[in-house]
Formats: structure tokens, sequence, C-alpha cells
């Protein structure tokens, strides 16, 4: 009882803390309207159209087209729209994959230790050995271009890291007293892992999953940049990629418009992380 106790005074006071910090507050507007827009772009209720040609190629923004146009007098505007589609469902799809794998390979290999520990350990030490870009391409190479091979080479390489949290926190805990009381009261291995020590390691789950959210956005913009990412619909590496000409003839809106959506969003998702981090991390608030 004094466990849960612990722990809901934990997260009120962590709910306290980000409330009261102004950029926190600005930090999850901001990604609340960008899901917003994700999730109307989805649904085909904004930015439906965005390869209808609205003016003349290469028109400078101006009232009828803010953001300008691109070579084929598309919207810019439409462009960005769908391309935060594209970066926030990548960035949750990938979070939730990389989260499930870590957390289940790290607590396995912490509570049960011996050779599953070793197997492991050894296993994501030679995975994590591999430059994460080289990764990122030899998957989308195997598995092709689009978003699907995409989505499953981001989640499949960020794991590593919330692996390695999870399973040092879950060494901690398990030999603690409410885990040796669930064991003295008939506990099972499965219960005493998923009911009573991952829950107190949950915060570091929460913290990472939003740095894992704006990591996969940012690898995302790098591999459409090469090719490999979105094909048939804009994202902003696709957009930046096709920016490389453009600039020569000084048409500029494309570049800013796609390089302003992903670092207002990734900027915004960095400093929750960081109040995430201050506000649930118990050695950073001497508990």
């Amino acid at each position: 009882m004094g466990n849960i106790t612990k722990s809901k005074s934990l997260w009120s006071h962590a709910w306290s803390s980000l409330t009261a910090d102004r950029m926190a507050l600005i930090s999850m507007v901001i990604i609340g309207t960008y899901t917003l827009i994700a999730v109307l772009g989805g649904l085909d209720l904004i930015a439906s159209d965005w390869a209808k040609e609205v003016g003349p190629s290469y028109a400078a923004p101006s009232w009828d087209n803010l953001l300008g146009t691109d070579i084929f007098g598309r919207s810019v505007v439409a462009k960005v729209i769908k391309g935060t589609e594209i970066a926030m469902s990548i960035g949750l799809f990938t979070a939730i994959v990389s989260t499930v794998i870590g957390v289940f390979l790290g607590s396995i290999a912490g509570y049960y230790g011996g050779k599953v520990d070793e197997v492991i350990v050894w296993f994501y030490t030679t995975f994590a050995s591999i430059p994460g870009i080289m990764k990122l391409v030899a998957i989308s190479f195997i598995l092709g271009k689009g978003l699907f091979a995409i989505y499953l080479a981001l989640g499949l390489s960020n794991w590593v890291h919330l692996c390695r949290l999870v399973r040092g926190e879950v060494i901690r805990h398990k030999d603690r007293e409410y885990v040796q009381a669930a064991t003295a009261i008939g506990g099972g291995n499965f219960r005493k892992l998923f009911k009573h020590i991952l829950p107190n390691v949950f915060h570091i789950v929460i913290i990472q999953f939003s740095l894992q959210f704006q990591t996969a956005i940012k690898s995302e913009v790098i591999l459409s940049y090469l090719g490999l990412g979105a094909q048939s619909v804009p994202s902003w590496g696709t957009m930046i990629n096709d920016s490389k000409l453009e600039l020569a003839r000084d048409v500029w809106w494309q570049l800013s418009a796609a390089t302003a959506a992903m670092l207002i969003v990734v900027l915004a998702f960095n400093i929750l992380g960081d109040a995430l981090r201050d506000a649930l991390d118990p050695k950073l608030k001497g508990k």
C-alpha cells in the first residue's frame, strides 16, 4: 500500500511540475497541434488535394499561397501538412515498436539474469556497435522503399538505449522489499515483473518515448532525403531534397517551410522530454 501511495504521489507531483512549467505547456500545445493536423490530414479533412495545381510554377509566398508553390504549382502549405501527417505517424509507430522491444528485452534480462541476461546483453551490445545510419539504410534496402519499410527500420533500430535503462532499473528493483513481499504471498514471476516492478520504472519509459518520437522524425527526414522514405506522398525530407536545385533559382520557400516545421516539433519534443525527465526521474528529485 505504501508503494502504491508513493507511486501516486510521484505521478501527481510530476503533473503539477509539468503544468507549472510554461515551456513544457507550450511544447505540449505545439505537439497537440501537430497531432491534430496529422489526424485531420490522415482523415483527408485537410490538404487532401495537395497534388492539385493552385498557381504558377515557383510562385513566391503571397496572400493566395502563403508559403508559395513548387515546380508543379502545388501548394507548399498543403505539402507541409501532409509531411506533418507522415512525420507524426512515423514518430508514433517507431516509438511504440522500439518501446515494446526495449521494455520486453530489458525487463527479461534484468529480472532473470544469468544466461538470459548474458545473451540479451551480448545481442544489444553487438547491435549497438553498428552505426545507426548503416542499420537504417540496410534495413530499408532489405524491406524496400516506402513508409512501411521506414516504420520497421526505425522501430527495429532505436530500442537499445531503452533496453539498457530498463534492465538496470529492473536489477535495482527486483530485490526490494515490495517484490519480496509479493514473493511471500505467492506471486509468480510474471506478476512480480509486470505488476510490481515495471510500474515503478515506467517513468523512464515515458521519458524515452518522447525522445524516440523526435529521433524518429529526424531519421525519417534523413532517409527521405536519401530517397529511401516516402515515395508517393510529400514528406519534409523529400521537400528538402527537392529544394537542392531550387536554391539555385532563388526559390527558398519550400526548404524554409519544411525545415521550420521539423525544427518546431523537434524542439518541442526536446523541451518536453527534459521537462518529463525533471518531473518523473526520482534521482533528480532526491527521492
